[in-house]
């Protein structure tokens, strides 16, 4: 009788023993794995259409995998239009207003880190905030000289007259010949098209000039531009220009 309350005594305590260890989970516990293991947060991963610095943040507009279109922020770093990037960490704000910018993003994903793409090889193909008619943000490199022959024919221009004749040439065709320093595709249903000749001077903002167009051209190509010439042009959201052409048709 003595040996048989003993052991059930026994039990007990033991029992009591795994409980409290069950109830209390060992720190050193091998990590949970399979299923019930949480997965890595996906990274937001596409190809730079557009690049702008301002207020120590990089600004990248971004095309992704599916085709639909983002704005990225993160700490300021060198990028190439046209090259993949890969971000973690990424947060989406709703009506984020840029005040360095001037400038209101219906929708953009502040990023912790970037994972991959950024360069500081090769110069940054646009930096800067967007610009207002001139060019100090856009881009050949700082070294390169620029010298593309005046247009011919009737309507032609040089990028310098364009800008120093733009109210008597406002609503009217022009054609301008340069080298394309920058292009933004797919913004507004347009693709912007940045074109210098060698002309005017960064100083005075009137060597770069924008141009809008269905057609499309590559950074390098040497083009001939036929537009409408418009003056002092607000598209809203920071895009205004002191003198911009539109409707563009591109020749290369």
């Amino acid at each position: 009788m003595k040996k048989n309350l003993l052991l059930a005594l026994s039990c007990v305590i033991a029992l009591s023993s795994v409980s409290t260890v069950l109830a209390s989970p060992d720190k050193t516990a091998a990590p949970v794995t399979g299923a019930a293991a949480q997965p890595e947060p996906a990274l937001l991963t596409g190809k730079v259409l557009e690049t702008m610095d301002s207020g120590g943040y990089t600004y990248v507009y971004l095309q992704k995998k599916d085709g639909t279109k983002v704005w990225v922020a993160f700490m300021a770093a060198p990028v190439t239009v046209g090259s993949q990037m890969s971000f973690k960490g990424a947060n989406e704000m709703s009506n984020f207003e840029s005040k360095s910018l001037k400038r209101k993003f219906d929708k953009i994903v502040f990023a912790d880190a970037v994972v991959s793409g950024s360069t500081a090889k090769g110069a940054v193909a646009y930096k800067g905030k967007t610009e207002t008619g001139g060019s100090k943000a856009a881009a050949a490199g700082k070294d390169e000289k620029i010298s593309v022959p005046k247009a011919s024919g009737a309507n032609a221009y040089t990028v310098q007259e364009i800008f120093a004749k733009s109210a008597k040439l406002n609503k009217k065709k022009v054609v301008i010949s340069g080298k394309v320093v920058k292009v933004s595709a797919g913004i507004m249903g347009r693709n912007w098209i940045h074109i210098q000749d060698g002309s005017g001077s960064q100083s005075k903002k009137n060597h770069n000039l924008v141009c809008t167009s269905k057609d499309i051209a590559e950074v390098g190509d040497i083009v001939t531009v036929t537009g409408i010439l418009a003056k002092d042009k607000d598209f809203g959201g920071g895009y205004k220009y002191t003198a911009i052409v539109e409707e563009s048709k591109i020749k290369k």
